[in-house]
């Protein structure tokens, strides 16, 4: 184990450009986080129904599925780094827009569909320039710490945006989230105007018709075992085990508490997984990778039954925290072994069609968590979703025993030096 004494400098963030990034990374998403959960609560506030919540996943799955492969294909033919430029500054007209409606009393349920739909079209593409730029910026020895420290700046906000948004909510008012959030993009767009341009790797054939070039993307993922499991194993575990946005319901109608103590809530899952992450971001070569991801995802889901059990806020907060940690561990290993099978070249549309399984997933899982919870109730929908959560990474296991086998210290067949040529 490593103790805090042991604490060292993560590998990755050795490297100054990832060091800013990573911070513009941070502070962005400390913003997103005040948002997404600050926005659940605005419509529960709005309607007590919760199939309206459970929608709020089409409005984000459907932008995933339509732009995602498209997103991955300019991934590897034009800068990432512009890509991210584009995206980022759509997600802050979005915050732009929901805060000065709230502050109107104008944001109807049919405003926040729409404005998250156009956020979600960004976030397609957004996405895969975003995670393939990483290996762009570190060698392929410190990928795992990378995405380590990405995990930790990411569940960094989302422990402290929520609780920032629980006292805003109370306080100030709903809008104020809004534009806080809008302001912390500008930490991400500054930190890609430091880091200057990134080397990547050019395609062979950069001529190559859009269907083609894409329809190698799908070609390259399918024939790897090891990646294709990695997908469905999250795309399962998140569809059944994904209840996020019964958050405020859980709150509200089972344990009774307030905006405070909900914002807490949806700080849970982070405070674990920064645990585990801190761990990671020390680790170079990291070993038994399939076996560590099968655990933790079964772990995931034993933690979302205790969840649905709960009935005290203490209760709830530990299994939030157990689901965080062990989320942690799976979602790290997983983009780790994904990033280090699949070429730069390639590795933007490899991420774009990731991202319909790992986007897909959740979003679906809150379609399916808000049916369940309208028929049966919210802790039968959170329950069910574990067992089944369980089960399927049991038939994944059986189904491809390879990733249960994968050791991580195989010698890689693909190229994944981050420098090797300009995109112009």
């Amino acid at each position: 184990m490593t103790s805090l004494k042991q604490l060292t400098l993560p590998p990755a963030m050795q490297h100054r450009r990832y060091r800013v990034f990573w911070l513009g990374i941070l502070v962005s998403t400390l913003g997103s986080k005040m948002q997404f959960w600050a926005l659940l609560w605005h419509v529960r506030t709005l309607t007590d129904q919760p199939i309206v919540l459970g929608a709020i996943g089409l409005t984000r799955l459907l932008p995933i599925l339509g732009f995602s492969l498209l997103g991955g294909l300019l991934a590897d033919r034009h800068d990432r780094r512009k890509i991210l430029f584009f995206t980022q500054l759509v997600q802050t007209l979005v915050a732009v827009c929901l805060g000065l409606l709230t502050l109107l009393g104008e944001l109807q349920i049919w405003h926040i569909y729409l404005l998250l739909t156009i956020e979600s079209v960004a976030v397609a593409f957004d996405n895969p320039a975003r995670q393939s730029l990483t290996p762009n910026l570190v060698p392929k020895t410190d990928l795992t710490s990378a995405f380590g420290m990405g995990s930790i700046a990411s569940n960094f906000g989302a422990i402290v945006g929520p609780a920032i948004s629980g006292f805003l909510i109370a306080g100030v008012g709903l809008q104020w989230v809004y534009w806080i959030n809008a302001f912390s993009f500008t930490a991400l767009i500054g930190a890609l105007a430091v880091i200057g341009p990134v080397r990547q790797q050019q395609e062979l054939q950069p001529t190559i018709k859009q269907n083609t070039a894409i329809g190698e993307g799908f070609k390259f993922t399918f024939s790897h075992p090891i990646i294709v499991s990695t997908m469905l194993l999250d795309f399962f575990a998140t569809l059944f085990s994904s209840a996020n946005r019964l958050l405020p319901f859980i709150a509200i109608d089972v344990l009774g508490v307030g905006a405070v103590a909900y914002g807490w809530l949806s700080a849970a899952q982070s405070i674990g997984a920064v645990g585990v992450a801190l761990f990671l971001s020390q680790k170079t070569n990291l070993r038994s990778q399939g076996w560590i991801v099968m655990i933790s995802v079964t772990f995931f889901g034993l933690a979302t039954v205790l969840l649905g059990l709960s009935r005290s806020f203490i209760m709830a907060m530990i299994a939030l925290i157990l689901i965080g940690a062990a989320d942690s561990v799976s979602t790290i290993i997983r983009n780790t072994i994904r990033q280090l099978q699949t070429p730069d070249t390639i590795r933007g549309r490899m991420i774009g069609i990731n991202q319909i399984f790992f986007v897909g997933g959740p979003e679906l899982g809150e379609v399916e968590a808000g049916l369940v919870a309208q028929l049966w109730g919210t802790p039968v929908a959170i329950v069910s979703g574990g067992i089944a959560c369980v089960i399927a990474v049991l038939g994944i296991g059986l189904r491809w025993p390879q990733l249960v086998r994968y050791d991580g210290g195989q010698s890689e067949t693909v190229e994944t030096r981050p420098v090797i040529a300009p995109i112009p």
